[in-house]
């Protein structure tokens, strides 16, 4: 943030509510996703459940700058995951040109679901395999991350989204307010 002008020590008290909400909600995926291996669902459940833990942090957080961007990408993709059986849906050109398995037994986050309802918010884009981290992506996504650079634009008052000043009421002859 020091190359757009902001100050990266405001992040420090940068203090949102609930905010272990957001690492147990990344930890439930984590663990899902990657630590323990099988399928079924508890799985998705866990999935569904670090969705709508996410979406309690954001409703408490909703005035924060950003978070309504954030929100919103976080909906679209519930929506697609809890539409879909629990499974983020990826079209099989995404799934080919980031180099993902397109048929497994294991659960996985983001698959190809035949006749996916809301298909279109589903993991439609990729970066090819030919680049590191390589995966699929949704509109959701998008919007999660663009949110995220704009809360943090915006709190360490970059030249981008300068802090606001603050306003300091006016006082009466009598030192009233």
């Amino acid at each position: 943030m020091p190359l757009a002008g902001g100050r990266l020590d405001a992040l420090a008290s940068f203090r949102p509510r609930f905010a272990w909400i957001v690492f147990v909600a990344l930890a439930m995926q984590i663990g899902i996703i990657s630590t323990f291996s099988g399928s079924g669902s508890a799985y998705v459940a866990v999935h569904l459940l670090s969705y709508v833990l996410l979406l309690v942090f954001l409703l408490n957080n909703r005035k924060l700058p950003g978070l309504w961007i954030i929100a919103t990408g976080t909906v679209m993709n519930f929506v697609a995951i809890a539409s879909n059986g629990g499974v983020m849906p990826a079209t099989m050109g995404a799934l080919k040109d980031a180099g993902m398995s397109i048929d497994s037994a294991e659960f996985a986050n983001s698959a190809h679901v035949v006749d996916p309802k809301f298909g279109f918010l589903g993991d439609v884009f990729a970066i090819p395999a030919v680049f590191p981290f390589a995966n699929v992506f949704s509109a959701g996504d998008v919007l999660i991350l663009l949110g995220a650079l704009l809360t943090l634009h915006q709190v360490c008052a970059t030249r981008f989204f300068p802090a606001r000043p603050t306003l300091i009421p006016l006082q009466s002859i009598d030192g009233t307010v």
